[in-house]
């Protein structure tokens, strides 16, 4: 972060100084407190389980030298500590997040770019891809793992330095006006929609809620900005006139960015020719005169060109030319954990790690990807719940076991009682024997895979992140890490 003066965060927050005003903070600004860095501020966030607050004078005897906090604080000695005191810690990072970016682009109003993305599916790797491409440029920010929320996001923007030349935002929302509030806090000047899924379903009352909550970030964008739209998607097509500057993206022929020629290399990795469109009078598909080049992309799945296409149209919005854009994108792999990431372990069994999150379509691309990479080998889905699915949950684990059958994945292993539905889905479809079973948690499920997957079997694990799969994957992968 730039550094500042504690008062300087208290006027930025409207907050009071308890301590020295002219506290000078210097390091991260971080809401964990093992992650404190010498000069750090500390932001005591009160969650449904842990209370920040409770780890303050931890923090600073770690080598923070500022709390963000809600009340006055002492330490176990009983002294105050150095502390700017406002109503809510979550809101003021937001505002601290906010007065920092807009210091740094006031300074000089082309740095950092800001681009951004939302989406059903394919956030995380969307933003990866981007980080890779555009940190070519020059610094960059993205966020670690997945941080995309009133959290995640304004710890993101607090990473910038006045010498970030872009800063990559991923945009989440589990409910209407939440990317609202992460572009008030960083208006982007490209924004990026990718899907409109059923992902957070219980949370929009519909596909259709769903749809308006990520056209926020659209009309979110920085005067002036570029909203980058998905034509393969309807709803997504449809926010266009939300914006002043529109650019598409997709395998529809008369997108702005589109995939030509598309195939699978080795089975489960895609080949395509992207030509850039934008200069084009037409929509016939007649690209012969049009900037094009052809990559294969590192990422495993088919499912990877929507995100890479997205990718591709940011970047060309951004300067950068296609030819280089092609060959960024190709050396490009996963770069979050838990997302697609395929392991070769010691006994000959392929491992494909997608255990960081899922819904019904990054779960069915994920059991395509499986069948694709595996071709004549034997393949495992273990799959377990997906969460905030709503009304629709039951509906939803039904049909992915049934596809799981019609896909003719070997042996189907269903973990925890909230994906019970994917077996008993299975089991109707017309599994039988051991095609498919049912355990209760993820001890079940790693015993079951030592005791019967064999060499040359490929195993994919994935699941929303609460129900723990990635925990397994842990397990598994630790020591081939």
């Amino acid at each position: 972060m730039i550094a500042l003066h504690a008062a300087e965060v208290a006027a930025m927050v409207g907050g009071a100084v308890h301590g020295p005003a002219e506290t000078p903070v210097t390091g991260a600004v971080v809401t964990d407190s093992r992650e404190i860095e010498p000069g750090s501020l500390f932001v005591a966030i009160r969650g449904e389980q842990v209370d920040g607050h409770d780890y303050a004078a931890r923090a600073l005897d770690a080598g923070a030298v500022l709390v963000l906090a809600e009340r006055p604080l002492t330490g176990t000695d009983g002294a105050p500590l150095p502390t700017v005191v406002v109503p809510d810690a979550t809101v003021a990072l937001g505002a601290l997040a906010a007065a920092v970016l807009r210091r740094l682009r006031e300074r000089d109003g082309s740095r950092p770019r800001v681009v951004a993305m939302t989406g059903s599916v394919g956030k995380t790797t969307t933003k990866d891809l981007l980080a890779s491409v555009l940190g070519h440029d020059g610094p960059t920010v993205a966020p670690v793992r997945s941080f995309n929320n009133e959290v995640g996001l304004p710890v993101t923007v607090l990473r910038c330095t006045e010498e970030t030349a872009t800063l990559v935002l991923e945009m989440g929302a589990s409910g209407p006006g939440h990317i609202r509030y992460l572009t008030d806090i960083a208006a982007p000047d490209v924004a990026a929609v990718l899907t409109v899924g059923s992902a957070h379903l219980g949370g929009f009352g519909g596909v259709e809620g769903i749809a308006r909550a990520k056209s926020e970030i659209v009309t979110g964008l920085a005067p002036g900005g570029t909203a980058v739209l998905n034509a393969d998607d309807p709803r997504v097509a449809a926010m266009a006139p939300l914006a002043e500057r529109v650019v598409t993206f997709g395998r529809t022929p008369s997108a702005d960015v589109v995939a030509r020629d598309l195939e699978m290399v080795d089975g489960a990795r895609a080949r395509f020719t992207i030509v850039d469109r934008r200069a084009a009078t037409g929509d016939d598909g007649d690209d012969a005169a049009l900037p094009a080049a052809r990559l294969t992309l590192a990422l495993v799945g088919e499912h990877h060109v929507t995100n890479a296409l997205a990718a591709a149209a940011v970047a060309l919005e951004c300067g950068v030319p296609l030819d280089e854009v092609a060959s960024r994108l190709e050396i490009a792999g996963a770069g979050s954990p838990h997302r697609m990431a395929v392991t070769e372990l010691t006994n000959g069994v392929t491992v494909i790690d997608d255990s960081y999150n899922a819904n019904p379509e990054s779960m069915r691309a994920a059991l395509k990807a499986l069948v694709a990479l595996a071709a004549s080998r034997r393949t495992i889905a273990v799959l377990g719940e997906m969460r905030e699915l709503g009304e629709d949950s039951l509906t939803e684990h039904d049909a992915l076991g049934r596809l799981a059958v019609r896909l003719d994945v070997s042996r189907l292993v269903v973990v925890g009682a909230g994906a019970r539905a994917m077996y008993t889905g299975a089991l109707l479809e017309g599994s039988f024997g051991e095609e498919a079973l049912f355990v209760a948690d993820i001890d079940e499920a790693q015993t079951w895979l030592t005791e019967n997957a064999a060499p040359g079997d490929v195993v994919l694990l994935k699941s929303s992140n609460g129900s723990g799969l990635h925990l397994l994957a842990d397990r598994l992968l630790g020591d081939a890490r």
